[in-house]
C-alpha cells in the first residue's frame, strides 16, 4: 500500500521533507519581513501615543491580579522549598539572601512573562485575528490609516515598556511573601531582611532583569500581533491565533531566558 508521504511526493515531483523545510524557510522570511517592518514604522510620524498609552494601561490592568497572586505565592513557596536544604547545614540565615538573589535574576522577569504570555498574548492575538477575519484591518486601509502602525506598533511598544515594570513589581510582592515566611519561622526583622537582600543582589543583576524583561515584552507582543495578522479566516483561525500566540510567545521566553543565563554568566566570568 502506497503511503500518504509517497503519494504527495508523486503529486508534487518534490520529497516532502524539502517542501517542509522550504515552507519553514518562507515563515521564517514572513516573520523577518514583519519584523523588519516594524523597525521601519515605529520612527516614522504620526505617533499613536494616546493608543500606546490605552495599551499600556491594559497589559497592565489585565495582568495586575494575576501576578500580584502569582508573585506572592512564588515567594512563599520557593522559601519554603528552600528552607529543608539549608537547615541541614544551619545555614537558614542565608534565606533572604537566596531568595533576593533567585527572584530578581530569574523567578520574577520568568513568572512575569509566563503570565503576560498567557493573559496578553492570547488577547493580542484573539483581538487582531478577530479584526482580520472580519476585515476591519482592510476597511483601516480604505479609510487611511495605517492599521499596522496603529495595531502592531502599539501592542509591541506597550508590552515592551510595560512588562519591564510589571516584572519589578512581582519581585516586590515575591519578596514581601519571602519576608512574611522567613518572620514567621526564623523570626528576622524587616531590618534585617532588606539588608540581606540588598547585601546580596548587584547592579548586573537588576539590569539584566530589566533588559530580559524588555526583550521578552517585544516578543510577547509581536508574536501575538503576527499571529493575529497572519491568522486564517473564520472563527477557528482566530482560536489557533490565539493559543499559538501563547504557545509560541513561552517556548521563546524559555530559549531566551536561556540564552541570557548564559550571557550574563559570561559576563560574571563564572
Amino acid at each position: 500500500m502506497q503511503s500518504d508521504a509517497n503519494k504527495s511526493q508523486k503529486a508534487t515531483g518534490r520529497p516532502v521533507t524539502t517542501r517542509k523545510l522550504d515552507q519553514l524557510f518562507l515563515n521564517l522570511g514572513d516573520v523577518a519581513a514583519f519584523i523588519g517592518r516594524f523597525f521601519r514604522e515605529v520612527f516614522v510620524p504620526p505617533y499613536e501615543f494616546k493608543e500606546i498609552i490605552r495599551q499600556c494601561y491594559e497589559v497592565g490592568y489585565r495582568s495586575l491580579l494575576l501576578i500580584s497572586t502569582t508573585g506572592f505565592i512564588t515567594g512563599m513557596v520557593f522559601t519554603n522549598q528552600s528552607r529543608p536544604s539549608l537547615s541541614e547545614f544551619g545555614a537558614t540565615s542565608w534565606l533572604p539572601s537566596l531568595i533576593a538573589i533567585a527572584v530578581v535574576r530569574a523567578l520574577g522577569p520568568l513568572v512575569t512573562a509566563l503570565i503576560a504570555a498567557g493573559k496578553v498574548g492570547s488577547s493580542i492575538g484573539a483581538e487582531i485575528g478577530s479584526m482580520n477575519v472580519t476585515e476591519q484591518i482592510d476597511a483601516m486601509e480604505v479609510s487611511g490609516t495605517n492599521p499596522f502602525k496603529f495595531l502592531v506598533v502599539s501592542r509591541v511598544l506597550a508590552t515592551s515598556f510595560t512588562i519591564p515594570l510589571l516584572t519589578m513589581y512581582t519581585v516586590f510582592v515575591a519578596l514581601i511573601g519571602a519576608f512574611l515566611n522567613v518572620n514567621a519561622n526564623e523570626q528576622t526583622s524587616f531590618t534585617s531582611y532588606i539588608q540581606e537582600v540588598f547585601g546580596a543582589i548587584t547592579y548586573l543583576d537588576i539590569f539584566s532583569s530589566v533588559i530580559k524583561s524588555i526583550v521578552f515584552g517585544f516578543t510577547i507582543g509581536m508574536v501575538g500581533c503576527y499571529k493575529g495578522y497572519h491568522s486564517s479566516k473564520g472563527t477557528e483561525g482566530v482560536g489557533k491565533a490565539a493559543n499559538s500566540s501563547v504557545v509560541t510567545a513561552m517556548f521563546l521566553v524559555f530559549i531566551e531566558e536561556l540564552l541570557s543565563l548564559q550571557i550574563v554568566s559570561a559576563i560574571r566570568g563564572s
